[in-house]
């Protein structure tokens, strides 16, 4: 009877002992993959990340524990272990198979609550994740959209960045709204300013001579209409003066004669000293003084024909000059030319009327405001490049021909197009990047693709924004640093959790058959 007794305690002392044992070994092994999970960084150098706990390499202050890299997965194993071991230590054979079933249907339905709960931030292609959208529906490929909800973080360079608020004001991060306007796509080059062609004025006489007195006796003196600029001694004026005044007496002497056709031969005489005169440009006012005084002058005033600057004078006073010889060239500055070389590539986007804004060097502060009104139709051949000829009002006469300028184009415009600040992209070379704020801390890395560069800093946004969102404009390269040094971490936690998953499976003994 004693035997039997101390064989049935050997019996229950032996498996309490073993469960023991296995409780204690697993508990065990999960506080080290808990340890093992964990991360170590430096708060004054985040790149810096052990994986145990110690003093920084660089500056020797103590490691803090990384956010998120414990083994939070390793405790919810532990305690997912430790409910089934306790399931079968209470020994509920038969119903094993309904307590497995049960939480699997209980995760279903708490997934399904989440995804109801989960908020969609904005749909994107399949294929490109720079083409968003605000709605569900196609892509410019046919292929259905795909939603992105505010808790994934898989885009731009690295997921959401979450920064305390006070962090944030003390950064100075500062935010401004996506918008939709008409955008002008603006083209900057030099610009070489000349005289208007259409305003170029030439004084020559048509008679030979000699230059008897000038009234305007150097270059780059102003002359008005109608001013005198020289006088001119001609034979050959004298002599057409005396025939006119002799036609003009033998007509008033003929006029009642007897014979039509000796009044008609007068006056034809007369008309055609007249038009001798109106040839070599002498003025009316002078033909009428002859007919008054009766008296032939012996020289010839020649007057400026418009207002402008003498920009060439070959005048010489007391010198032979012979009919058709140029004296004066004359430019009229109230409007002037300003040349521009344009790359063959922008040339699309320019009209003729396009407005066009220049500025001076020894003029700060101020602009002149001019439109395109000829592109040339030809390229140069080594430049690569095309001509375009502006027009800008020059009333005070403060642009000077052969003045080199500053020309800002305003070319075609593009109707409701999303801008933002320059100042706002990240630019690696490769691709764009801009964060989108989401509230409480959130920062959203977006990758864009951008467009024309307009006017006071914007620049257009082709794909990648919708309007509404705000994007930060300043202090998105400490955020940059943020989200790169995340994606590091997590990549770093994804490689360490397949080797130990992988570890697990080869550590995992292969399971045995009982027969009962």
């Amino acid at each position: 009877m004693k035997k039997w007794t101390l064989l049935a305690l050997i019996l229950i002392v032996i498996p309490v002992s073993v469960g023991i044992i296995g409780c204690s070994s697993s508990d065990k092994a999960a506080n080290e993959q808990q340890a093992e999970g964990q991360l170590w960084t430096c708060g004054m150098h985040p790149e810096v990340i052990l994986d145990e706990p110690g003093n920084c390499p660089i500056c020797g202050m103590e490691l803090v524990p990384v956010k998120g890299s414990g083994g939070a997965q390793a405790g919810h194993e532990t305690q997912q272990h430790e409910h089934q071991s306790a399931e079968a230590a209470n020994g509920e054979g038969d119903h094993s198979q309904h307590n497995m079933e049960a939480p699997e249907q209980k995760a279903k339905t708490q997934t399904g609550k989440e995804k109801k709960k989960r908020k969609i931030l904005y749909w994107r292609a399949p294929m490109d994740p720079t083409e968003i959208y605000d709605r569900p529906g196609k892509s410019k490929m046919g292929m259905d959209l795909i939603p992105v909800y505010e808790d994934e973080a898989e885009l731009g360079s690295g997921g959401v960045v979450k920064i305390d608020p006070e962090i944030v004001q003390q950064m100075g991060v500062r935010t401004t709204e996506v918008k939709k306007m008409d955008f002008h796509r603006v083209i900057r080059t030099v610009g070489y300013i000349d005289y208007n062609e259409e305003k170029l004025y030439t004084v020559s006489p048509k008679i030979s001579g000699w230059i008897d007195k000038l009234y305007v006796d150097f270059t780059g003196q102003e002359v008005r209409t109608g001013q005198p600029l020289l006088e001119i001694y001609s034979p050959e004026l004298v002599t057409t003066q005396e025939e006119y005044l002799l036609a003009l007496k033998n007509k008033q002497a003929l006029q009642n004669a007897s014979f039509k056709s000796i009044q008609e031969g007068a006056e034809s005489l007369l008309k055609a000293s007249y038009q001798r005169l109106r040839y070599w440009d002498i003025p009316e006012s002078e033909i009428r003084r002859l007919e008054t005084t009766r008296q032939v002058r012996k020289t010839l005033q020649l007057q400026s024909p418009a207002n402008g600057v003498v920009i060439h004078k070959n005048a010489v006073e007391g010198s032979f000059v012979k009919e058709g010889m140029p004296l004066y060239q004359i430019a009229d500055l109230s409007t002037v030319w300003v040349y521009a070389s344009i790359y063959d590539y922008e040339l699309p986007w320019l009209d003729l009327g396009n407005e066009a804004t220049m500025d001076l060097s020894y003029y700060p502060g101020k602009s002149f405001t001019g439109k395109i009104i000829y592109i040339y139709p030809y390229l140069d051949k080594k430049a690569r490049v095309a001509k375009i000829r502006m027009e800008f009002s020059n009333p005070n006469l403060e642009l000077k021909p052969g003045m080199y300028s500053n020309v800002i184009v305003k070319g075609r415009v593009i109707p409701d197009a999303l801008v933002i600040p320059s100042e706002a992209v990240i630019r690696s070379g490769v691709r764009n990047i801009v964060f989108v704020a989401r509230g409480k801390g959130k920062f959203e890395p977006r990758q864009v693709k951008l467009g024309e560069e307009g006017e006071n800093g914007l620049v257009r946004v082709i794909s990648g924004l919708l309007p509404g969102e705000k994007v930060v404009t300043s202090a998105q390269f400490l955020l940059d640093s943020e989200s790169r040094l995340q994606e590091a971490i997590q990549k770093l936690l994804q490689e360490r959790m397949k080797k130990g998953a992988s570890a697990g499976k080869q550590a995992q003994p292969p399971a045995t058959q009982h027969n009962h």
